[in-house]
């Protein structure tokens, strides 16, 4: 690579960086720019606050291999992928598991949700086995190509990994499918409201 293509790579490296960090300054959580998941470097995609109501639920930070703006490039784009979460308020573990599959079911084919009925159920599991996750604590879901989806709870996995590619875009769809859980959080995590 040529000293030239090299100065245009690191700027544009450093420009992504840049914006990752100013879409995470406007949540309460401080999402680090970059982070590495089985060896691969993830940038912040973007990040935003999950409300209901008026009241703040939880921070938001979607991590990739390399910016996105809208859902179908996110779903198509291979390789490891993030959703970092920080609790800002008490949420009934019952509560958080059913939420999730709510969205699932709304921007998903119930055949689909079917088709992944046993991965959809470890997810309700791992958030119903805890009374809440208090204000403050964060979990996340990462999926690695070819392992599955691996949730995590300050910072351990719960169990192994599970489904494939299709579920996780079905995780996915639960903050950028045609019914968001947030239509703002959606703009944020595609970087769209930086636009």
């Amino acid at each position: 690579m040529t000293p030239t293509r090299t100065a245009a790579a690191a700027l544009v490296l450093a420009l992504s960086l840049g914006a990752g960090a100013a879409q995470a300054a406007s949540t309460a959580t401080k999402f680090e720019p970059m982070l590495q998941v089985q060896g691969t470097p993830l940038l912040l995609n973007g990040a935003g606050t999950r409300f209901k109501a008026i009241f703040k639920v939880y921070d938001l930070g979607l991590y990739t291999t390399k910016k996105v703006h809208t859902p179908e490039e996110l779903i198509a784009l291979p390789g490891p992928k993030r959703l970092q979460f920080t609790a800002l308020r008490d949420l009934p573990g019952t509560d958080l598991g059913r939420l999730f599959i709510k969205g699932m079911s709304e921007n998903s084919s119930k055949e689909l949700v079917q088709k992944h009925t046993l991965s959809a159920t470890r997810l309700i599991d791992i958030f119903s086995g805890r009374s809440k996750m208090a204000a403050g604590e964060n979990f996340a879901m990462e999926f690695i190509p070819g392992k599955g989806t691996t949730f995590y709870i300050m910072g351990q996995p719960q169990g192994e990994p599970v489904g494939d590619a299709e579920f996780f875009s079905m995780v996915l769809k639960i903050w950028v499918g045609a019914s968001p859980a947030d239509h703002l959080l959606k703009a944020a995590l595609l970087g769209q409201d930086k636009e």
